[in-house]
């Protein structure tokens, strides 16, 4: 499996340099044993690109720019994934707003780091069903049970 993870990053990343992006640092495996990538950003990255769309779990960062708020929400749910999304912004309230406009189980509002063991762990549409951790997580283990009563 990792083998196969490996050689997806790699194409990932040569198609999106293929079609117009750039690569502004990275963009290759170290030449020894492992399943290792180096860390790449990519820039330019043209809408539609199948990096868009996959989850690629390596450390490539393609990096999309827009001019309105509603084309960055457009292409940021514009796949069938939906594990995590980041937004940075200096202005809070504008943050929050769009963290509710995103189709993802997880938001990191100005921060790259999104687990947190008191938190619920999952994400939305192909990126799973359920969540672990947190209050949430807790509700897998139990069973409901309803009783209808008449008295």
């Amino acid at each position: 499996m990792q083998h196969s993870v490996r050689r997806h990053q790699v194409e990932l990343v040569t198609g999106t340099v293929e079609a117009g992006a750039r690569v502004v640092v990275g963009g290759t495996r170290p030449d020894r044993k492992g399943y290792y990538y180096d860390p790449t950003v990519l820039i330019d990255v043209p809408d539609g690109s199948a990096i868009l769309q996959e989850e690629i779990f390596g450390p490539v960062a393609p990096i999309v720019t827009f001019t309105e708020e509603s084309e960055a929400i457009r292409m940021a749910n514009d796949t069938e994934y939906g594990l995590v999304s980041y937004v940075y912004t200096g202005d809070l309230a504008r943050g929050l707003r769009l963290s509710a406009m995103l189709d993802a189980g997880m938001i990191g509002l100005n921060r790259g780091l999104v687990s947190d063991p008191a938190a619920p762990f999952g994400g939305t549409q192909q990126s799973g069903i359920g969540r672990e951790g947190g209050h949430e997580g807790m509700l897998d283990h139990l069973e409901s049970k309803y009783v209808a009563v008449t008295w």
